[in-house]
C-alpha cells in the first residue's frame, strides 16, 4: 500500500500566518503540522509516501522533509497542485505515483492520537473498493456526516445544517485502484472543487465502502481555534501513539 499526504490549498482561514509559508509547515507543539501525517503512514507500515502541495512555498517542503530520511525512509515524492480545486482534485495528481496500487490518504492538516495499523489491517483484508475512518463529534455539521443503517453507510452528506449522525469522515480515506477513474468522471461542486464526498458517494452507490470508527481524539488543524486544540492535544497526551 502507498501513502499520499494531502497538503496543497492557500490556507486563507490561516492568514496572515500563512502569508508567509504554507499552512502544514506552521508549528503544532513541538513539530511542523506536517510531521503528524507523514508519521500516521510511517507508523502504519506504509513507506512509499507522495506529498502533494501547492501555493508558492512548495519548495519549503523539500527544504524541511529532504528524501525523509531524518523519518527511516529511503525516499520522499513530491508533485504540484495548481490552485485549490478540492481535495479530490489534489488526489487525481497521484494516479501515477499510485500506478494501481491500493493507497491511503490523509490530509495534511489532520492529527489523531493513536494509529491506524488497524485501519490498513481492515482494508487490506477487504481487498476493494474503499474504506472510511468515522469519528464521533459534537459538531458534525462542520464535516461530511455519515448516514448509518445497520452496519453500512448509505450516504455521505457534506456539511448539513441537519446532521443525519455525529459521525464525521475524518481526514482519512483508503482507495483501491479504481478511485481515479471515478475522479475523472466528477463535476465540480457550487464550491467549483471536485470533492471527495461524491468519491465516497460513488463506492457507496458500488456497495463497495466500508468503514472503520477512529479510537482516541481526533482534530483538524485548519482554523486557529483548531489549530490550538491540535496543540493542545498533542501537549498534553502526544499523538500517533499504540492503538489502546
Amino acid at each position: 500500500m502507498k501513502g499520499v499526504i494531502l497538503a496543497g490549498g492557500l490556507g486563507t482561514r490561516l492568514a496572515p500566518c500563512t502569508l508567509v509559508t504554507n499552512k502544514h509547515l506552521l508549528p503544532v507543539y513541538d513539530k511542523p503540522m506536517i510531521y503528524y501525517p507523514l508519521t500516521t503512514l510511517i507508523q502504519a507500515g506504509i513507506t512509499d509516501i507522495l506529498i502533494v502541495t501547492g501555493g508558492q512555498y512548495a519548495g519549503d517542503f523539500l527544504k524541511l522533509l529532504g528524501n525523509g530520511a531524518s523519518f527511516g525512509l529511503k525516499h520522499l515524492n513530491y508533485t504540484y497542485q495548481e490552485g485549490e480545486g478540492g481535495i479530490a482534485d489534489a488526489l487525481s495528481l497521484a494516479e501515477y505515483f499510485a500506478a494501481g496500487s491500493p493507497i491511503c490518504v490523509i490530509l495534511g492538516d489532520n492529527l489523531i492520537q493513536y494509529n491506524i495499523k488497524s485501519a490498513v489491517n481492515e482494508f487490506e483484508r477487504q481487498g476493494k473498493g474503499a474504506r472510511i475512518l468515522l469519528k464521533e463529534v459534537e459538531d458534525a455539521h462542520r464535516f461530511g456526516v455519515a448516514e448509518i443503517v445497520g452496519d453500512k453507510v448509505i450516504r455521505i452528506v457534506e456539511k448539513p445544517k441537519n446532521p443525519p449522525s455525529r459521525f464525521a469522515v475524518t481526514g482519512i480515506y483508503f482507495y483501491d485502484g479504481h478511485v481515479f477513474s471515478m475522479i475523472s468522471r466528477l463535476s465540480p461542486s457550487d464550491r467549483g472543487e471536485l470533492e471527495i464526498t461524491d468519491v465516497n458517494n460513488m463506492y457507496i452507490e458500488r456497495d463497495e465502502l466500508q468503514y472503520s470508527m477512529l479510537n482516541g481524539w481526533w482534530t483538524d488543524a485548519g482554523t486557529f481555534e483548531s489549530l490550538r486544540r491540535a496543540t493542545n492535544l498533542v501537549a498534553q497526551t502526544g499523538a500517533n501513539l499504540e492503538n489502546a
